[in-house]
């Protein structure tokens, strides 16, 4: 009976110890877990606050961008229509001479010679003129770049002080982001409510 009763009390002082073991096994688990928990906590807090904007729907959407794109197609029609008529009018007047030339219209080669010098100054003249067009189409698409540009800019910074990110992306620039991330469409309202106002 005593064999018994020792062998009973060594198994419970094992089955304790056992029990105590594992605890504190249990404790150090937790504290692990905890420790692994506030690491990861901190961590969070200490990642950059990064957002990205679509440029593309930016440009697309905001009101600015489409009256510039609207002024600049006005621009570039009204270019190709001064284009087409200084080529029509070169046409023109090279098929009279042509047709001169071929019914031995010109009496003298004082006149033919007046009727080419002619078709060159047209030639000059047409040239010059279609290039001040192309300078001025450049200088006004390049002006509009600029003015959208930085507007967008400009808007981006005021828009950021109150939102406090550490950084905010074009969507281009990256090859993945999550689209959590993504705040163009509050920039696009932003932009159109700021550029409706004025």
């Amino acid at each position: 009976m005593k064999k018994q009763l020792s062998v009973a009390l060594m198994f419970v002082t094992a089955l304790s110890i056992f029990n105590s073991s594992c605890n504190k096994n249990k404790d150090k688990a937790a504290s692990k877990q905890q420790q692994i928990s506030a690491i990861i906590s901190k961590s969070d807090s200490l990642l950059p606050n990064y957002r990205y904007v679509d440029v593309d729907s930016v440009l697309s959407n905001y009101n600015l961008a489409k009256d510039y794109n609207e002024e600049m197609l006005r621009l570039q029609n009204s270019m190709e229509s001064e284009v087409r008529k200084h080529e029509n009018s070169l046409q023109s007047f090279a098929s009279n001479m042509q047709n001169k030339m071929e019914k031995n219209l010109y009496l003298s080669d004082a006149s033919l010679k007046a009727d080419q010098q002619q078709l060159a100054d047209m030639q000059n003249k047409a040239q010059r003129a279609v290039s001040a067009l192309q300078n001025n189409f450049e200088s006004a698409a390049l002006m509009a770049q600029k003015t959208v540009n930085d507007s967008i800019e400009a808007f981006i910074r005021e828009y950021n002080m109150t939102k406090g990110y550490d950084a905010i992306f074009f969507k281009a620039a990256t090859l993945y982001v999550n689209p959590a991330l993504d705040i163009t469409n509050e920039v696009i309202e932003g932009l159109n409510a700021r550029y409706n106002n004025k």
